[in-house]
């Protein structure tokens, strides 16, 4: 009875760390993903930064200003737009790694039940014998 329990708890704690495994896994690839995302993001916004930083240091005159005030106001539209679009991208990413941990989760319950019932039913099934 013993060695019955013991195989029983080796099988569920291995079961277990295989699926916190599979859990960590999960959850660093969609960080790292999301990582990407805000990093790809960071450098262009540099970049355009940069750009108009350079153009506003060689406006010498008035129209010069004027032509820079709408394009500061072109780019902060375009950022925001980048922005929301990163936004709805990370979200997708974050949703659909919930997603996979759930379904993960959902295997693991299943998987606990199955391990449960199949003793009873064996044990059943002696009985009526």
């Amino acid at each position: 009875m013993t060695q019955q329990l013991n195989n029983q708890l080796f099988a569920f704690t291995k079961q277990f760390t295989d699926s916190a495994f599979k859990a960590q896994s999960l959850a660093l690839k969609g960080l790292e993903t999301i990582a990407g995302l805000q990093l790809k993001a960071f450098e262009e916004q540099s970049k355009i930064s940069a750009e108009f930083v350079s153009e506003a240091l060689e406006t010498r005159d008035a129209n010069g200003l004027r032509s820079l005030w709408e394009k500061g106001t072109s780019l902060n539209r375009d950022n925001a737009e980048r922005s929301v679009a990163i936004s709805q991208e990370i979200l997708a990413i974050t949703q659909k790694t919930a997603e996979s941990l759930n379904a993960l989760v959902q295997e693991q319950r299943q998987a606990a039940n199955d391990a449960v019932t199949a003793p009873v039913a064996a044990a059943k099934k002696a009985a009526a014998k």
